[in-house]
């Protein structure tokens, strides 16, 4: 969500840190500002919309300064304007945060009492107004943060300066991510590596209730207490070629093509020719895996559809229970947990607010473990859970999840399959589903070939409002995840059923302007759809099905569109057939003139409720 960067170095940080904002203008925001020292005042830029649009402003009257904060912002309290953008004074006090505070209205109440004019609707400014209270009482710019956070009920990650300490920044987390980036005579705040691999490598990742004080020459992290901590210094392996997009037109265009690499990543040495590597999840994987005998996902958005896909593969093949849950439903009910059930949360960013929040919740809750899946190996979620597996994805601007999706897929077949070979699943077929998934990256090249025919097939959606996506078995849940990415990205209203579902109320939307978009890869139930499909022919709906040639597909195609996708077998068609899927959306996005990277009021880290 809202993005953050603050440096103090022996340089001009302006520069910096507008180009840090860049990198993170993939999370989402609606406004940004920026906030510099320059000879013992405070002088700010900010604006409503884009980065560009407070560059210009900065560019037409430069802020000199080798210490400063900037931020995007995604909008809680309050709409979208140059007032409420961060940065936000108060006295000598500048701050930006990303998060919300819970108890903000008690305590703006209270300083309005005592006599404080606010500027702004945000819960931030009174961080700001509790700070430079504090901070006039005479203690040092760190001891007001620490004795203001202490007050502080919600999630928040901070940096903030003083005019009067020119030479430092303060950070505090809770919730919420942020990071230090270490450098030479320079060091930095930052949301994310993205905004810092610019300028350095060395990162170093506060954890919950840690605050820090940066200067030029000196990082030094303190608990909550104000006691100094120690946390260990990372070498970041991203590279800035990764966040580039190079010759693709927009990031999501890049990061669908990017699947079959970012696959056979996630594949690489877990898996091979005698089937799933051991200690994949973690050394001590073997006796929590051995022991499970349920599990319960928890996930949210993209990543919640990975888990009903999962849910498929573990109670066939593992023949072990599953339910799959919306993070924020289950963190406000009391879940029964049957005995041996194992915790998996999965998360693109690994610092989802509410998937983090139920994670901590199962703690008191009896389950026998906690395991993730997520791509972001110094992310919060990771650094707690009990067992991990990262999925290489590498990173992902584009707002709407691509390559993150087919990555946890990939997790979570490995997942399904070292749990069936542990519940007796059978030699011969485990070892044709290993074999299955190894061929996953090139089925997914293959599928991207279809890209041709998805342009052609995408103009058929310019003036369309509506459409529904049918799937059947694990196809399902690709079914929601090909709605989710058509409605992100084009703005059409967009749902998916179980195909069988339609004669229990969709099908009373069907008509010759509602396309309808089948998934339907050859099995068991390929016989059923045809029959769902049958009543929408019957109805004058418009068909669009993605097929891998089964027998009977073709007359589908007198009634609308079918395009061939070669599956590469049941157990990884809910992957492949996703990408065609994809495609659809970006190529409809593109022809209806849509921010395809940044699609209006959505954020690619949600780190609040």
């Amino acid at each position: 969500m809202c993005g953050i960067v603050a440096a103090v170095a022996q340089r001009d940080v302006a520069p910096l840190l507008i180009a840090g904002l860049k990198a993170l203008e993939y999370r989402g925001y609606d406004s940004s500002g920026v906030a510099v020292i320059d000879r013992g005042e405070i002088r700010r830029a900010r604006a409503k919309g884009k980065v560009r649009e407070m560059e210009a402003l900065y560019l037409a009257d430069p802020l000199p300064g080798g210490t400063g904060i900037a931020h995007t912002r995604w909008a809680t309290h309050g709409v979208p304007s140059e007032a409420n953008a961060h940065p936000h004074m108060a006295g000598r006090i500048s701050i930006v945060h990303n998060g919300i505070i819970e108890n903000y209205a008690s305590l703006r109440a209270e300083l309005q009492a005592g006599g404080h004019v606010f500027t702004s609707d945000t819960d931030t400014e009174v961080m700001a107004a509790l700070i430079d209270r504090r901070y006039a009482a005479g203690v040092s710019l760190r001891e007001a943060v620490l004795a203001t956070v202490r007050e502080l009920e919600g999630a928040y990650a901070i940096a903030v300066l003083s005019s009067e300490e020119p030479d430092r920044v303060v950070g505090a987390r809770r919730g919420a991510p942020l990071l230090v980036g270490l450098g030479i005579g320079e060091n930095f705040l930052g949301s994310d590596a993205q905004a810092l691999i610019q300028v350095t490598n060395k990162m170093l990742y506060l954890d919950e209730d840690d605050v820090v004080e940066i200067t030029r020459d000196h990082v030094q992290v303190f608990g909550l207490d104000g006691t100094p901590v120690e946390r260990e210094v990372h070498e970041s392996e991203l590279s800035k070629d990764a966040v580039e997009r190079g010759e693709y037109r927009h990031y999501m265009q890049k990061e669908i093509f990017e699947q079959p690499r970012a696959v056979a990543d996630t594949l690489e040495a877990r898996i091979g020719p005698h089937g799933v590597l051991p200690n994949i999840f973690g050394i001590d994987s073997d006796a929590l895996l051995q022991a499970t005998r349920g599990l319960h996902i928890i996930a949210c958005g993209t990543s919640y559809h990975a888990g009903l896909v999962a849910k498929y593969w573990i109670e066939e093949f593992a023949r072990l229970p599953v339910s799959v849950e919306v993070a924020s439903e289950f963190r406000y009910r009391e879940a029964v947990v049957p005995s041996g059930t194992l915790f998996v949360a999965i998360s693109q960013s690994g610092e989802t607010a509410d998937t983090l929040a139920a994670m901590r919740e199962s703690g008191r809750r009896g389950y026998l473990g906690t395991l993730v899946i997520c791509n972001s190996p110094e992310s919060s979620l990771v650094r707690e859970a009990d067992l991990k597996l990262m999925t290489r994805a590498g990173p992902e601007i584009g707002v709407a999840s691509t390559k993150a999706f087919t990555t946890q897929l990939a997790g979570l077949a490995l997942l399904a399959l070292e749990l069936a070979r542990r519940n007796g699943l059978d030699d011969a077929r485990y070892a044709a589903l290993c074999a299955e998934l190894q061929h996953l990256p090139r089925a997914i090249e293959d599928a991207l070939q279809l890209e041709p025919a998805i342009i052609e097939l995408s103009a058929e959606f310019i003036h369309r409002q509506h459409a529904l996506f049918l799937g059947r078995g694990a196809q399902y849940p690709v079914a929601l995840e090909g709605a989710l990415k058509l409605k992100e990205i084009s703005y059409i209203h967009a749902e998916a059923y179980p195909a069988g579902e339609l004669k229990h109320g969709p099908l009373a939307l069907v008509d010759e302007n509602m396309p309808i978009v089948a998934v339907a890869p050859n099995g068991p139930l390929l016989d059923k759809l045809k029959s769902n499909l049958q009543e929408v022919r019957a109805r004058g709906g418009r068909l669009i099905v993605f097929a891998d040639g089964a027998a009977g597909m073709d007359d589908m195609a007198a009634h609308g569109t079918m395009l061939r996708v070669e599956s590469g077998g049941s157990f990884i068609a809910p992957a492949v057939f996703t990408v065609p899927l994809q495609l659809l959306a970006y190529h409809v996005a593109v022809l209806r003139g849509t921010d395809v990277d940044q699609p209006r009021n959505l954020a690619k880290s949600v780190t609040v409720e």
